[in-house]
């Protein structure tokens, strides 16, 4: 495969076809909508929509006590899951900065597959690499497989329709077939919703989009762009790489402590984060819910009701769901939920009231 294919999504002339608008995301060529942000939005919140995200980093690491080094090096402990589980985790640096957050499947003490950002897909795996013992292998898997992710109410009756697997329990995956081909299905999302992640080989990546556009029909469902995935994950407080976290922007700035696991004996970073726990310094993440007329963006200063600088968003945007503005920022300790704050648009203030995500309410983990 040629350095221009592989910058390329397997169904790639399907989102031609289709009329999408592309767009650079982390140098691939990806669909930011096809027929509009806002009704791909609602597609997925009211019925369902697919999202080819096809980009998304793949590695797998295997050999004897596969999973006991991943858990040495990544925050989240892997022995809370059992095979068959996927946990969600971070790729720290010796400051505590995150790398990288992704989602790691436990095959077995031998085998873990990891989906890491696509931007981050090889730094992952040349830490990782860099880092194994003799009998550890980290394998580049960015274009062995496909991801397309069915997300929405209606998500089980489009698999059912294909006849694969549903109903399993949130952040579980299952190992199967469709049409001969092997296809791994997981119940994770990044919009809230109740849905699935579809990981098909890549060549057989395009065809399962054809029959999952087919099986949504009678659903009124729609493909969706990533538009609409960064309005859906905003929604729900979800972090962005680069935005809500990156190597300035540690999980304890972030709220993401859950994701760490503080009794284990080591993980990159280890150290620097639990100094930063406990100097409960630093910044720390929370939801501004626009009051005035405006949509704050990354980058946006936010002000407390005297005029004093406490912080900046580092994602903001239009929420279809409430028709107002929503943001995420990394604000002062000082700041409390049901504050007023001030966020300085282009110039102009827009008022917001401080509050802890999802800003709306959904069936995540139904």
């Amino acid at each position: 495969m040629s350095p221009e294919q592989q910058n390329i999504s397997p169904v790639h002339d399907r989102h031609i076809a289709l009329g999408a608008k592309m767009a650079d995301f982390s140098g691939w060529q990806m669909p930011i909508e096809y027929a509009g942000v806002k009704a791909e939005h609602t597609a997925v919140r009211e019925r369902v929509g697919i999202f080819d995200v096809s980009h998304l980093g793949k590695a797998l690491v295997r050999g004897p006590g596969a999973k006991d080094f991943v858990n040495s090096c990544f925050t989240n402990d892997l022995n809370r899951i059992e095979p068959g589980r996927a946990q969600y985790t971070m790729c720290c640096n010796e400051r505590g900065g995150v790398v990288d957050d992704l989602i790691a499947y436990l095959k077995s003490d031998d085998e873990v597959f990891l989906i890491p950002n696509a931007a981050n897909n090889a730094e992952v795996v040349r830490l990782l690499t860099e880092a194994a013992p003799d009998g550890i292998e980290v394998i580049n898997q960015h274009t062995t497989y496909g991801v397309i992710a069915v997300q929405g109410t209606k998500s089980d009756e489009v698999l059912t329709a294909l006849g694969l697997p549903v109903g399993h329990d949130y952040m579980t995956y299952v190992e199967t077939d469709w049409e001969g081909q092997p296809v791994i299905v997981c119940r994770t999302g990044y919009t809230g919703e109740r849905g699935y992640e579809l990981l098909p080989a890549w060549a057989a990546t395009g065809e399962l989009w054809d029959a999952l556009v087919m099986a949504m029909k009678p659903h009124d469902g729609a493909p969706a762009g990533l538009g609409a995935r960064d309005t859906l994950r905003t929604e729900m407080g979800y972090a962005l790489h680069g935005n809500e976290l990156s190597t300035e922007i540690t999980p304890v700035m972030a709220r993401a402590g859950w994701a760490v696991g503080w009794k284990k004996d080591t993980f990159w970073g280890k150290e620097a984060l639990e100094a930063e726990r406990e100097a409960k310094s630093t910044r720390i993440s929370w939801g501004l819910d626009v009051t005035g007329r405006g949509i704050p963006r990354a980058g946006c200063e936010v002000k407390d009701a005297g005029g004093a600088v406490i912080g900046t968003v580092t994602s903001g945007t239009f929420s279809p769901t409430l028709g107002k503005g929503v943001a995420l920022a990394l604000l002062d300790r000082s700041a409390a939920e049901g504050d007023d704050v001030v966020i300085d648009v282009r110039g102009r203030d827009v008022t917001a009231q401080v509050k802890k995500p999802p800003f709306v309410e959904v069936g995540v983990r139904e």
